[in-house]
């Protein structure tokens, strides 16, 4: 049996693609994989279909000898994961420090599938110290502006699959982690841009987007959230503000990256912290009765 992210291919579904492929010899690997996507019911809760998902486990299993696709139809120039980086976009970087009592209104915008992704691209690019990264699978995007200034953004993406600390505080089990993992979102970006110096403004900001997140991933991809975490680098700062915001912290990854083929630690260890959007997230989730007691989050979770 091979598994392509989670998803189990058994006999059976090698059988179906091997048939599939003999008998559409003139299809392309997208058509393919849509056939594949219909056939198997596979689709987002949106309605929308699997089909990258589907085209990378089609890849995988023609890469291992299992089942031979058609040629491409394309040949790229360059590797299929190289990206033009975010240009620069010019702003006004004049320094902008006030009180937040005295800042105003700050509007947090959702800004996916809009003009202004551009501009929260290039701001984590050019001023977030991990530059950016395109995110893949579900993602929101947030422009946080303030007296008609950009002040920061979130960059939010769907959970890891693997994280012990959060598994074992929610108290998952694997096929409960599988079925609900969509309901958990990645924050794998919070910006405040450098020019900007607002006490207290971060934690606001992190309880603002709480308030948000959830209707907004539903708008889109028409399921809730219902927890969040982040990873946060002990050796550069403490998490101050997640702190302030109520986050917890849960504990310590094992420094291996989701791609770790060797079980050795090869990056520095992270602290991952995390927040519910409801008060009930462990029976939201999935998690049996044998769930840990820990009640950190009762006093934290919204009302």
């Amino acid at each position: 049996m091979h598994s392509y992210r989670g998803r189990a291919v058994a006999h059976e579904h090698v059988t179906f693609l091997r048939a599939l492929i003999a008998a559409r010899p003139e299809a392309s690997r997208r058509a393919l994989s849509i056939a594949v996507c219909d056939a198997w019911g596979w689709r987002q809760p949106n309605g929308t279909l699997c089909d990258a998902v589907c085209r990378g486990m089609l890849l995988s299993l023609h890469r291992r000898g299992t089942i031979e696709l058609p040629p491409p139809r394309m040949i790229r120039r360059v590797a299929a994961w190289t990206r033009l980086r975010p240009q620069a976009i010019e702003l006004d970087t004049s320094p902008f420090a006030t009180s937040l009592r005295e800042l105003g209104p700050i509007e947090l915008r959702q800004v996916r599938r809009t003009p202004e992704e551009a501009l929260v691209n290039s701001l984590i690019e050019h001023h977030h110290y991990l530059r950016y990264s395109q995110p893949v699978g579900e993602h929101l995007k947030y422009l946080m502006t303030a007296s008609g200034r950009p002040i920061g953004a979130f960059c939010w993406s769907s959970a890891p699959r693997h994280l012990a600390p959060r598994d074992t505080h929610i108290g998952w089990s694997i096929e409960a982690r599988k079925r609900n993992l969509r309901f958990v979102a990645y924050q794998t970006r919070f910006l405040i841009l450098p020019w900007v110096r607002v006490p207290h403004l971060a934690s606001h900001l992190l309880a603002r987007m709480s308030a948000q997140l959830s209707a907004d991933w539903q708008t889109l991809y028409a399921h809730p959230i219902y927890f969040t975490e982040t990873f946060v680098d002990p050796e550069r700062n403490r998490g101050t503000c997640y702190r302030a915001a109520n986050w917890v912290p849960l504990g310590l990854t094992k420094g291996r990256g989701k791609d770790d083929q060797t079980k050795r630690q090869n990056r520095s260890l992270k602290l991952l912290f995390g927040y519910p959007l409801v008060r009930d997230y462990r029976v939201r989730l999935g998690a049996g009765d044998d769930a840990p007691s820990r009640g950190a989050f009762t006093e934290a979770a919204p009302r």
